[in-house]
């Protein structure tokens, strides 16, 4: 072999290298972003979607949020959490599986978008376990342990409820109710029938963060101080 041949067949090889290399790279980026990804998705964030209007105005139709799954445990839930649980208890009924791309079902993968064929519903924690709910008091108010609630978060022209209701919430379950009273099939609407308790295993997690659109970027407000004044309830 000549040495132009050497050096053109050593030039091949270098190139060669060189490229697979690049590739290589590409993707362990690509394979760490995915497993990262499926990491934060499963033990910390996860991507939902609003579907309808029971909690305006604090989220709307379709906003996409971002739920803290580390709540409950290892950190606590509190009253006036918004929260995102899957319907155990059936109160949506039969829906159909929609129809997804690869593209959607990459995403879904990785948590940057919601799993439309999990049935999950959102609502706001009013009673905790052992907590005496009652509506309403002579104000038209929800009590909570006897103390009486100013929900600055209800949809405005809503009343508190306009069903009557006077519960106890059972150990490990906890009552949701929608920020938009007058539409929101909520724990009120599915007692009746014994499911409107809410297992505390069947929480997803902790509304955080409306992630989108953009003009509605920004943290979902718990608003603790509605339930400040409340005493702790005792479990049965």
């Amino acid at each position: 072999m000549t040495k132009h041949q050497e050096r053109s067949s050593g030039g091949r090889s270098r190139h060669g290298s060189g490229k697979w290399a690049w590739l290589r790279e590409i993707l362990l980026i690509v394979g760490a972003a995915l497993v990262i990804s499926f990491v934060v998705k499963t033990f910390f964030f996860r991507a939902f979607y609003i579907p309808s209007g029971s909690m305006e105005p604090t989220l709307e139709i379709n906003d996409r949020i971002f739920v803290n799954l580390m709540v409950p445990g290892p950190f606590e839930l509190e009253r006036g959490d918004v929260v995102v649980f899957r319907d155990e208890l059936d109160w949506l009924g039969e829906t159909e599986e929609p129809e997804t791309n690869v593209v959607q079902d990459v995403l879904k993968f990785v948590g940057l978008v919601p799993d439309p064929a999990n049935q999950h519903l959102v609502k706001r924690v009013i009673g905790m376990p052992g907590d005496v709910v009652v509506c309403c008091d002579a104000d038209g108010r929800v009590e909570v342990n006897d103390e009486p609630l100013d929900e600055s978060y209800v949809a405005p022209g809503a009343a508190p409820s306009d069903v009557p209701f006077a519960v106890t919430v059972p150990e490990e379950k906890i009552w949701v109710m929608g920020d938009h009273r007058n539409a929101s099939a909520d724990s009120r609407f599915h007692n009746e029938r014994g499911a409107g308790f809410i297992d505390l295993a069947d929480v997803e997690g902790k509304a955080t963060v409306i992630a989108w659109p953009v003009d509605r970027l920004g943290v979902i407000d718990s608003h603790h101080e509605v339930f400040d004044a409340v005493s702790a309830g005792e479990p049965e």
